[in-house]
């Protein structure tokens, strides 16, 4: 197999490029690598490929990140696979392992105030994912697989947090209320206050043998993959949000969510504007003044249109129904387009020369190049004047 060629070398951009550097970068490479442009042709089609793969890292912050430190292993599906853990892996603890610093992170914390039931049920946190889409896929909607690393159950002792054959043991200290009485000579007499048990961390049972593989914590990170339907009209920077893909909810509190970031990569040819599509369509000079059948690319494929004599540059037209879907099934928005003349370059002698005689059976010929005294421009200048013989 091939080696892998540096992304910034394939987008041809620098390290330290803008993310609107890299989009443009791209929209050139995959326009001109495009297999609508190139029929038949293998070499773009893999160099199409190439563009779409380092544009989905290098416009990710994340994978860009990694891509930086690591190169092209940072952003391998198994990257951190055995032992990859987005909390820094539950196994690197020993002794000094806390469990109340765990579940604070997990799940919110029990200070900050009002102290709140250490086992009351708790909802697990959020995961975020990113997935990096087409143009076409957000237009028209599609399934997504993600792969992620949540917190689950620990696969050895059950959530238990004990080594199999024990089980966790009331707390002596608080008898396991979870909670002692603390009293306190003042000036007004003893007070009496219940505070949280610092033996057990308030959850009124102490583990003697923790379990080896989650060193008591009853959790575990996990690899998993997660089917996400990504609605149709979909934009560049908006999120979905999954119920139930997060990590797992402690004392039998509900699974957290998944909230996916949709990245959409730029097309070479349209240009979204909410739920329209804009694109250019070239013609010659001739098609133009004289009118054409066209094939026109839309995102249903090409649509057959009658371009009308005397078409100026510029001019828009639009199909209706041919855009974007919009969210909900409310139908979908328009395509419009814009209509660009091909100006001929590097004419031959014999073409400009017809081209004269062109210009000059035309009626009522502009007189920009006449001294009249008016200033350029009062008149319309013809589409042949610029041509010097």
């Amino acid at each position: 197999m091939a080696e892998k060629r540096d992304y910034y070398e394939v987008l041809g951009v620098s390290k330290d490029a803008s993310d609107d550097e890299i989009k443009k970068a791209y929209r050139k490479v995959a326009k001109q690598y495009h297999p609508d442009l190139n029929p038949g042709d293998k070499a773009a089609e893999e160099k199409f490929k190439e563009a779409n793969e380092a544009y989905e890292v290098l416009s990710d912050s994340e994978k860009k990140a990694r891509y930086d430190q690591y190169g092209h292993a940072g952003v391998d599906p198994n990257f951190g696979a055995g032992g990859g853990n987005p909390f820094g892996g539950f196994g690197g603890f020993g002794d000094a392992f806390d469990l109340g610093d765990l579940f604070g992170n997990l799940f919110g914390g029990f200070g900050g105030g009002r102290q709140q039931n250490p086992n009351a049920p708790r909802k697990g946190s959020t995961v975020t994912a990113n997935v990096t889409i087409s143009f076409e896929e957000a237009a028209k909607g599609c399934k997504k697989t993600v792969r992620i690393n949540r917190v689950g159950t620990c696969s050895v002792c059950g959530g238990t947090g004990c080594q199999k054959g024990t089980s966790a043991e009331t707390c002596k200290t608080c008898g396991g209320r979870g909670t002692v009485n603390v009293q306190q000579r003042t000036p007004f007499g003893v007070m009496s206050t219940t505070k949280q048990c610092s033996d057990c961390g308030g959850r009124g049972k102490t583990i003697k043998n923790p379990c080896s593989h989650c060193h008591g914590s009853g959790f575990e990170t996990k690899s998993a993959t997660v089917e996400v339907d990504i609605p149709a009209g979909i934009d560049d920077r908006q999120a979905l949000n999954v119920r139930g893909g997060g990590n797992k909810g402690l004392n039998g509190g509900p699974t957290g969510d998944l909230r996916v970031n949709i990245n959409v990569r730029p097309h070479p040819f349209f240009e979204r504007d909410g739920f329209d599509v804009w694109c250019d369509f070239t013609v010659t000079y001739a098609q133009a003044a004289l009118g054409d059948t066209l094939y026109v690319p839309t995102l249903d494929g090409k649509v057959k249109y009658e371009l009308p004599a005397g078409t100026q540059p510029g001019e828009v037209f639009r199909f209706r129904g041919r855009g974007i879907a919009q969210l909900g099934g409310r139908g979908r928005g328009d395509q419009f387009v814009r209509i660009i003349v091909d100006v001929p370059k590097n004419l031959n002698a014999k073409q400009k020369e017809l081209l004269k005689q062109f210009n000059d059976s035309l009626p009522n010929k502009p007189k920009n190049n006449v001294d009249d005294g008016k200033t350029v421009g009062e008149e319309k200048r013809g589409f042949f004047d610029k041509f010097k013989l």
